[in-house]
């Protein structure tokens, strides 16, 4: 009889040990190669000699926990001694709530109405996600839920003006005039979300929003730091890149391979580019941004073939993945050096089948840092947070069951993402 109950209870024990176990591989990330293994750094480690000029981070896709992430991206930036901060896109996810605005109301002892959190979302992230770099330098990118009714295209060029229409990101920009209406090229991909069907046209405006045309244009710009050019491309609609677009970024590539005094081009934008490991979550997902993406890949490797340093920097997909162009289609052209960044606070969700995971970690949040040497050199380091990196009064506010519970061991998808037939050649 005694036998016997051990047998149960060992074969008891054996069950919950596999349980365990495999609930860590779809939980711990830092444990399991099943979500990737990719080399990471913590905040403020330096490996000895590196001997850059320079650094500055980036990552991108700060909606549902943002307000918990993004503080502590900041105090990353600051005490590794970043130059400045580049967000890739989606603030505020719009199309439902965000966890952290919940999270907000649940303190204040407030009901959040649907129409209250579209109103002050972009206000939200304001407050809790760019006021925290403080005199970091923060530079903006849109994404696709920027562009989620009742938002559009132009209401965010006017509520980040600030942040936008700068004469170092803007200056000698000359808009044309495009068609008002054109219409949105049609995706052949099922939508990431509901919402993804209430995109908006690029030229669709609000009604109040005077001066349509050259705000647009805002949304695209570039600036240059220490022979480095650092340009931001608007591919947050299923119609970009559009023809005004194509023709200042062809300018600006031209300019960059005519000057000496420019090593370097960093292209950052919210979608990756056609054909990434990414490609079901990307610029495949409709005809027009194939059609221009590929156009914008090949400017770009044209620029590398006249021996100038080209980094390409997206997030939407939300997880961290290096080397995103080595895939079939691009090695017979040439492969561009290329990472994905989504970790700024959105749900974090599973590698692609394709994935190389010892190039690419899920269930993550953190930045990219790069590292800039003398010769126009970018070393890019992928820097992980965890519920410690969180500032005390962020934790102490939000709590610290939400911080630990609702955003790092929640706030995730297990579903397996799914191929998509616009991926297959």
């Amino acid at each position: 009889m005694r036998k016997s109950l051990w047998n149960v209870l060992a074969s008891n024990l054996a069950l919950f040990a596999l349980a365990v176990t495999v609930s860590c591989s779809c939980l711990c990330g830092d444990k399991s190669p099943a979500v990737g293994s990719a080399p990471f750094r913590s905040i403020g480690q330096d490996p000895a000699g590196k001997g850059e000029s320079w650094r500055f981070v980036v990552s991108g896709d700060s909606r549902n926990c943002g307000d918990v992430v993004m503080p502590a991206i900041a105090a990353g930036a600051r005490t590794d001694g970043a130059q400045f901060y580049w967000h890739l896109g989606d603030l505020r996810a719009i199309y439902d709530f965000d966890d952290d605005m919940l999270q907000e109301s649940k303190i204040a002892k407030q009901h959040l109405t649907i129409s209250d959190y579209e109103k002050n979302a972009w206000d939200d992230f304001y407050k809790n996600q760019v006021a925290p770099f403080e005199n970091t330098p923060f530079y903006l990118g849109i994404g696709n839920h920027e562009t989620y009714s009742p938002k559009s295209r132009c209401e965010f060029a006017k509520r980040f003006s600030a942040l936008l229409d700068k004469p170092e990101l803007q200056g000698g920009k000359t808009p044309q005039s495009s068609p008002v209406g054109a219409k949105v090229a049609s995706s052949k991909g099922a939508a990431a979300n509901p919402a993804d069907k209430n995109t908006s046209s690029p030229n669709a405006c609000t009604k109040d929003c005077a001066d349509c045309e050259r705000l647009q244009s805002t949304t695209y710009y570039h600036w240059v730091k220490s022979g480095v050019d650092f340009i931001y491309l608007d591919n947050a609609t299923g119609d970009q890149f559009d023809d005004n677009q194509m023709k200042w970024f062809d300018g600006v590539v031209k300019d960059d391979a005519a000057k000496k005094e420019i090593q370097t081009v960093v292209v950052g934008m919210h979608e990756a580019l056609p054909w990434s490991v990414s490609c079901g979550h990307s610029m495949n997902e409709s005809p027009k941004g194939i059609e221009s993406g590929v156009k914008v890949y090949q400017v770009l490797l044209d620029l590398q073939k006249k021996e100038k340093k080209v980094y390409v920097l997206a997030s939407h997909s939300h997880y961290y993945m290096k080397d995103i162009f080595n895939t079939k289609h691009w090695s017979k052209d040439g492969v561009l050096p290329g990472w994905i960044v989504g970790t700024a606070g959105a749900q974090r969700r599973p590698l692609p089948p394709a994935a190389d995971l010892a190039k690419s970690r899920a269930y993550v949040y953190g930045y990219l840092l790069g590292r800039v040497f003398a010769d126009g050199t970018i070393q890019f380091e992928f820097t992980e947070l965890r519920p410690d990196d969180v500032p005390s009064t962020v934790n102490d506010h939000y709590t610290a069951q939400f911080v630990s519970r609702t955003c790092f061991a929640g706030n995730r998808s297990t579903d397996p993402p799914q191929g998509k037939d616009y991926c297959k050649e």
